[in-house]
Parts: C-alpha cells; sequence; structure tokens
C-alpha cells in the first residue's frame, strides 16, 4: 500500500468503528441511564431504537449522498456531526432530549459505514482492495469487543454519559487525518438522490416502531398508537411502490428477482432479529435480575464475539467451497440453541456454569452462518451492485433488529423478570431457527464465485 492508501484506510476504520462501537456500547449502560433518567424498559427501548431507526432508514439513501457529493465531504460531515449529537447523548438532561439526539446521532452514522467504504473502493483496487476490505471488516468487528468491555468500564468507574463523550477522541484524530486525504477524481456521473423514498422509509419505520414501544403505556386502543402503526404501514407501501418506479431508487427491486439474494435477505431478517434482541435482553438482564455489574455484563458477552472472530473466516471459506446453504442452515440453528441454553442463567447466575456453555454456543453458531450469509447475498448478483447489495443487507439487518427491539414490551411484559426473560429467549431462539429453515429451503449454491468476500455490519 501507499502512504496515501494507508491513510484512506485508517480513516474508514476509524470513520465505521465509532458507529459500530457507539450501536455496541450502549447495552450495558442502559440500567444506569434508566436509574438516573427514569423511563423503565420504554425509555430502554428507545435509546437503542432512536439510533437504530435512522441509521437503518437513512443508510441507503447516504451511499447516494456519497456517490454525489463526495466520500471525503460526506464523511467529513458525518464525522462533525457525529461528535456533536455525542456531546448531546452525554448532556441530555432527561430521557426525551437523550432519545432525540440517539435519533440524531444516527443520521450521523448513517453518513460514516457506506462512504468509508466507499473511500476504500475507490483508492484500492485488485488483490489490494480485497485486502483492504477484509482488514476494514476485522477492525469494526473489533467493536463488537470494545464496546460492551470499555461501556462497562465507563458506566461504573465514571459514568454512562462517557460512553458518548469518549467518542470525541477517535473523531479528531479521524478529522485530523482526513485533512491529507484527496478525493479521487469522478469516473461516472453522480446519481441523483432519492428523497422521497428516503422520508416514506423513515415514515414507514417510525410510525409501527412507536407504536411498538409505546402500546403498552396508551393500549392499542388509543389513536395515539393506532394512527402511527396505520400511516407507517401505509408509507411502507408507498416506499416499495415508488421504489419500483423511481428513476434513481434508493432500493432497486429488481435485485430482489435473483434467487439468493432476495433468500438470504429474508434469512436475515429472522439472524439479525434474533441477535440484536437477545444481546439486548440478555446485557439488561445479567445488570437488573442478576445483579451482575456493568464490566462484568460486557465481558460476559465477549466469548461470543471472540468465537465469530477466530472461526468467521475459516466458516466463510468452506461456504466458498461447498456453498453456504448447509453453514446458513446449521449456524443459526446452533445459535438458537445457544440462546435457549442461556434461560438456564437463574439468580443466583454463576457465569461458568450458566452463561459460558450458551454464549460459546451463540458464537459457534453466528460463526457458521455470518460469512455464507454475507457470500450468498452478494455473491448472487453482479460485482458492480456488491454496493448496493452490502447497503440493503445491512439495511435489512438494521431494520430487523429495530423492529426487534420495539416488540421487546410486549415480550417481557411491564417489569423485566426472569421469566420474561425466558420468553425472550425463547422468541429469539424461534427467530434463529426460522433463520435457518429459510436458507435451506431457499438458497441454493451459486453458479459463480462471490462477488465480495465479506462485508462490515
Amino acid at each position: 500500500m501507499t502512504p496515501s492508501q494507508r491513510r484512506v484506510l485508517v480513516v474508514a476504520i476509524l470513520s465505521s468503528f465509532v458507529a459500530f462501537l457507539d450501536g455496541s456500547i450502549v447495552n450495558v449502560a442502559l440500567p444506569a441511564i434508566t436509574r438516573e433518567l427514569g423511563g423503565g424498559l420504554a425509555l430502554q427501548q428507545w435509546v437503542v431504537d432512536g439510533y437504530l431507526l435512522s441509521l437503518g432508514a437513512l443508510i441507503l439513501v447516504a451511499g447516494s449522498l456519497s456517490d454525489t457529493f463526495g466520500r471525503v465531504r460526506v464523511l467529513r460531515i458525518g464525522l462533525i456531526w457525529f461528535g456533536i449529537t455525542s456531546m448531546a447523548c452525554a448532556l441530555a438532561p432527561g430521557g426525551v432530549a437523550l432519545v432525540v439526539a440517539r435519533i440524531l446521532q444516527g443520521m450521523a452514522a448513517a453518513l460514516l459505514v457506506p462512504s468509508s467504504l466507499a473511500l476504500i473502493t475507490s483508492n484500492f483496487t485488485g488483490a489490494v482492495q480485497g485486502k483492504a476490505i477484509g482488514i476494514w471488516t476485522a477492525s469494526t468487528g473489533i467493536a463488537g469487543i470494545a464496546g460492551p468491555l470499555l461501556g462497562g468500564i465507563l458506566v461504573d468507574a465514571l459514568s454512562w454519559r462517557y460512553i458518548f463523550a469518549v467518542n470525541l477522541i477517535p473523531i479528531t484524530i479521524t478529522l485530523i487525518i482526513l485533512m491529507r486525504v484527496v478525493e479521487p477524481a469522478r469516473t461516472t456521473p453522480a446519481s441523483r438522490v432519492d428523497v422521497r423514498g428516503a422520508v416514506l422509509a423513515v415514515i414507514g419505520l417510525g410510525g409501527p416502531v412507536y407504536a411498538l414501544i409505546e402500546q403498552g403505556r396508551y393500549g392499542w386502543g388509543s389513536p395515539a398508537i393506532y394512527l402511527p402503526f396505520i400511516i407507517g404501514l401505509v408509507s411502507l407501501a408507498a416506499f416499495i411502490w415508488w421504489e419500483g418506479r423511481a428513476q434513481y431508487p434508493m432500493m432497486p427491486l429488481s435485485l430482489f428477482r435473483i434467487r439468493n439474494f432476495s433468500v438470504g435477505n429474508v434469512a436475515t431478517v429472522g439472524i439479525y432479529a434474533a441477535l440484536t434482541l437477545g444481546f439486548f435482553i440478555f446485557a439488561v438482564y445479567l445488570q437488573e435480575v442478576g445483579n451482575f455489574s456493568a464490566i462484568a455484563a460486557g465481558l460476559a458477552g465477549i466469548p461470543a464475539t471472540l468465537v465469530m472472530l477466530v472461526f468467521s473466516t475459516v466458516f466463510g471459506t468452506l461456504a466458498g467451497k461447498y456453498g453456504p446453504r448447509f453453514f446458513m442452515t446449521v449456524g443459526p440453528l446452533i445459535a438458537g440453541c445457544g440462546f435457549l441454553l442461556l434461560m438456564t442463567a437463574v439468580p443466583p447466575i454463576n457465569f461458568w456454569l450458566h452463561i459460558l456453555p450458551g454464549i460459546l454456543l451463540v458464537g459457534l453458531g453466528l460463526s457458521i452462518t455470518v460469512a455464507p450469509l454475507t457470500a450468498a447475498v452478494l455473491g448472487s448478483i453482479h460485482p458492480e451492485q456488491a454496493g448496493i447489495g452490502s447497503a440493503i443487507n445491512n439495511a435489512v439487518a438494521r431494520v430487523a433488529g429495530l423492529i426487534a427491539i420495539a416488540m421487546t414490551g410486549t415480550i417481557v411484559g411491564a417489569t423485566l423478570d426472569v421469566a420474561g426473560y425466558q420468553r425472550t429467549l425463547i422468541v429469539v431462539a424461534a427467530l434463529m431457527f426460522a433463520g435457518g429453515v429459510v436458507s435451506w429451503i431457499g438458497i441454493r449454491k451459486p453458479v459463480t464465485p462471490a462477488a465480495v468476500a465479506g462485508t462490515g455490519r
């Protein structure tokens, strides 16, 4: 790599790292947030879903912004915006202010993720590009380890507010390095931004999510619940209609005519809804019911991430040789059994007996699943469409997690207890099993090699 390419890679890694870090660091801080600000489970849901809502709804259109206005410019705006909104989260005087800041922070994260990967693809070619993307993917995966651990340390030693303030350090470093990155010359015409599609997506996701979270307070018979729910569903239908007719759609529907792409994204819904909901309830339960410290709760989930980092490449290689179908079937089944095993974590909780076996099984199942899933989705489409294909699959994963978190109150009830925790894990396991069954029925061995070796989440 040349010195300029190294700078580009460092910028891309740090830019996406803060976005992924903020998605993983917050779970261990949720009990501390509600102890100070009140709001109970509903606020915990909104703190997570506010971020996922704007990130999931805007990540596709953010890719268009990057193409239109330049990767460096969009990254700079996204980093500054992320820093401002991080401080807004850290200084939030109440629950409403924190949720609003999290929504704005998710919008900034939507600018960072596609632009960072696009910066790599526009500065690297050939084998060096594959290596750079591999380094980017592995580096962003570290956020899954660093997030819960760093969050637990900051919450226990200082305050939950520092999990947001700490973002200023990598953001400042990235902005300084970004000053020396030169935007590559454009070789193709810029596409237009699908503003109408973005608006419909935000309303279509926001309405049902609001209704699912707040129905416990108002009830489904209240206009404050059923009207946003209906408006949201109508907007989602309008979004699908518009994307089929727009000249520059943010989500080209033609890709869903490809079998492995469409089936892979359906499997993604079940797998990532389970993953997001499972780790959310796991981190909160260990602290609120199991009396774990924030640090201990953060450490409890790390074995799963370590297993994924060690074995994901192995199973990705095997899937490339034998096809993804077997791995996308077996992996979710194993992960689902791991979540069922975590149901034995009843107070007094023994980490080695009640948590470690299940969390290792979850990690093994996910390591078998994730790389083959990515290969199935992106390997089924033309290499020139890998960028939008990756963005769609990432958006599907985020939205699946968003809806799953929004349904937590319905599954758990008014207060999280052992019974509510176990009910949630049964739902999580069922979602994982559904992802495996869909994969077995629908996925076929690709005729051509995967277009892309991997993608960040």
